[in-house]
């Protein structure tokens, strides 16, 4: 059975039937959390609870940690924007940990971004220290990851795509809202991970809907291989995992995609944004971005973040 972590401000919490158990540990961190397993247990176990709804939920992953996404890493958003599925590799960026905010903090637009889009992704929480040349294996899997939590990679796509980097774009403050919950995983729960659907609403319309694996194109065990080549990872650290189709952002029709190719840079672009801004789906003050990632017989439910977007 998998267990939900909360935190709040003064206090890390188990998620039971009955409520939340308050965690008795000196852990500051995740990092130090994790390596707490008696305390987490003894929570578990407690009949001493208090209402969720009266906790202000932070980040369940602590700041300073490494953040590492995987891009273009769902078939149907490589389609939808524009590129072959099978031409992809895996690739990664990183975001700033600054950026972390809780699952229900406002999403706050810098006055000079125009665009903002959203992106429910699921990410994994490494449970122990990955050295670089460490071996991971599918069996071994469950050593490296202690569990899944909901993110939002939110965009700036007007700083991201003319400067092709994304390490700005998408590391403002409140620019990757995480949780309400760590959800602790065991071996045979993570052999689940495929069944995990993905969901992103936007004031109650449905904008991202896909279960991994129908769509996902690199799996964790890949990913998690893939870094130990060249980084080191840290327990507490927290890796992202993609996202599928439905972003505000999608390729231009080919005949626009050609003739903008031929254009200079500075044209090209405003041409493109000029088209974006008729686009209703990127988001606006006021919204409210809710995302959810479960197994559709609830047997894994990593819960509901829900955030409204402020302008300046």
């Amino acid at each position: 059975m998998t267990t939900s972590i909360l935190r709040t401000s003064d206090a890390w919490w188990v998620q039971t039937a009955t409520g939340a158990a308050t965690i008795i540990t000196n852990a500051a961190t995740t990092r130090e959390l994790l390596a707490d397993r008696e305390a987490i247990d003894a929570a578990a176990h407690s009949t001493d609870t208090v209402p969720v709804d009266t906790l202000e939920l932070l980040s369940p992953v602590t700041k300073p940690c490494r953040v590492v996404a995987q891009m273009t890493n769902f078939a149907s958003h490589v389609k939808d924007a524009g590129m072959d599925p099978a031409s992809i590799p895996l690739t990664f960026f990183r975001k700033s940990s600054a950026s972390i905010s809780g699952p229900f903090d406002d999403i706050v637009k810098p006055g000079h971004v125009k665009f903002l889009d959203y992106e429910v992704e699921i990410g994994l929480v490494v449970g122990q220290d990955i050295p670089v040349g460490t071996t991971i294996s599918e069996s071994k899997l469950s050593d490296y990851i202690a569990g899944l939590v909901v993110t939002n990679d939110v965009s700036a796509r007007d700083i991201q795509l003319p400067q092709t980097q994304f390490y700005e774009a998408k590391s403002y403050p409140t620019f990757t809202p995480v949780g309400p919950a760590l959800v602790l995983l065991d071996a045979d729960e993570l052999k689940r991970f495929s069944d995990l659907r993905l969901q992103l609403r936007v004031n109650g319309e449905l904008r991202q809907s896909m279960v991994v694996g129908d769509d996902m194109i690199y799996r964790p065990v890949q990913a998690l291989e893939s870094l130990a080549r060249f980084q080191d990872l840290a327990a507490g650290d927290l890796i992202m995992t993609g996202t599928p189709a439905g972003t505000a952002l999608s390729a231009p029709a080919k005949p626009i995609e050609v003739i903008g190719s031929l254009l200079p840079p500075a044209v090209k672009w405003k041409a493109f944004f000029n088209r974006q801004a008729k686009n209703t789906k990127y988001l606006k003050h006021g919204d409210v971005v809710e995302l959810g990632v479960a197994t559709d017989d609830g047997a894994i439910d990593l819960g509901l973040q829900r955030t409204a977007v402020k302008y300046p």
